[in-house]
């Protein structure tokens, strides 16, 4: 009796304990359907950031980075002549040779006349050289280069007179008037970049600059100049489109004089150079930008170095017209021939002023005769 009573027991207890666990089992099972997600959560997917800027500001800002302009940090001719150097590296591997025979000569003369020097220029120099060989006053490729090194940088500094070439930007006027520098040039030389860069350079030094239209008849030319007057800080004067670009030139100078403007750059048309008409536009925007308040300082011709000789042909046409008073050589720093730098000057006695070195407002730099002959010829 008392046996079966203990089995009793112990299977109470059993079920007991079996019905425990199946109610703490099943509320557990509510309570996971009550409960929040896991803390454990699934990777996120990425998602792209939206973009801070658009499409017009990338291009506003790429464009505004061409204009800072860092007036005491210039390229240097050695680091962007890559192309007139490598034109010239035939003369600079005779250094060190102690004799010089007709082949060295006649590469030479190669080397002149394929980098844009001109037959004229090449045959002058050659004359003095093989004169100097004559003499025995060449001390062999050593001698050779100093001696061309000499005539290159005496054509490039001193006039036929022996007056030293002046390469200075004047601003220098009466009292009461504005100095007026005009661009000229084809279309596609870039005088609109250069007019930029210029402005851009004159502002930094502390200068108020005002900018005229004077392209009136290129689609867009005023609203490019537009762009680069604003990105510059300077002002404009624009007229309608194919309006008389003379009105346009007047009426910036009469503004930059009222309003105490420093300094006024004058855009131009650029059609064909072989355009009569354009010609005698130019001359008539060259006589009224001289009149009050303003007065013409520089006629700046501006010049692609890429076109070579054909570029002494534009210099021709327009330096007539309106009495230029030097060169901007743009892309100097591309696949330009430098030669015909020296070809401008020795042929046409314009000086070039300014070079363009590469894309930046500060790689628009003055023209150094020394350091550009002593990148084409020193090692």
């Amino acid at each position: 009796m008392n046996a079966a009573l203990l089995v009793l027991v112990v299977l109470a207890i059993a079920v007991l304990a079996a019905v425990v666990v199946l109610l703490v089992r099943a509320r557990r099972a509510v309570g996971s359907l009550e409960a929040p997600p896991s803390t454990i959560a699934p990777s996120p997917v990425a998602v792209p950031p939206e973009p801070t800027t658009s499409v017009e500001d990338s291009e506003e800002s790429a464009a505004t980075s061409l204009l800072d302009v860092d007036l005491d940090t210039e390229p240097t001719y050695r680091e962007r002549l890559g192309r007139s150097r490598g034109l010239f590296g035939t003369l600079r591997s005779l250094r060190g040779r102690r004799s010089l025979d007709a082949d060295a000569l006649s590469e030479l003369e190669d080397v002149l006349l394929r980098s844009d020097v001109g037959v004229a220029t090449t045959e002058a120099l050659m004359a003095s050289v093989r004169r100097a060989a004559e003499e025995g006053t060449l001390d062999g490729g050593d001698g050779l280069l100093e001696a061309l090194r000499t005539d290159l940088i005496s054509i490039l500094t001193v006039d036929p007179a022996g007056i030293p070439i002046d390469r200075h930007l004047s601003t220098s006027v009466r009292d009461g008037h504005v100095p007026v520098w005009l661009f000229v040039g084809v279309n596609g030389v870039g005088k609109t970049t250069t007019i930029g860069k210029l402005a851009a350079r004159e502002s930094a030094a502390g200068r108020r600059v005002l900018l005229a239209a004077g392209d009136t008849f290129r689609a867009a030319a005023a609203d490019q100049l537009a762009m680069w007057a604003e990105r510059a800080g300077s002002e404009i004067v624009r007229g309608a489109e194919g309006g008389d670009p003379s009105s346009v030139v007047f009426d910036a100078i009469a503004a930059a004089g009222a309003r105490g403007a420093d300094l006024v750059l004058a855009d131009t048309a650029g059609r064909l150079h072989t355009k009569v008409n354009l010609i005698e536009e130019l001359k008539k925007i060259r006589r009224v930008a001289d009149r009050e308040p303003g007065e013409v300082t520089e006629v700046l011709l501006v010049l692609d170095a890429t076109t070579g000789q054909n570029g002494i042909s534009q210099a021709r046409q327009f330096g007539e017209a309106v009495d230029a008073t030097g060169v901007v050589l743009t892309k100097l720093d591309g696949t330009a021939r430098g030669g015909v730098v020296i070809a401008i000057q020795r042929e046409l006695g314009l000086p070039v002023k300014l070079v363009g070195l590469g894309e930046q407002a500060d790689d628009l730099v003055i023209f150094d005769p020394v350091s550009f002959v002593d990148a084409l010829l020193e090692a």
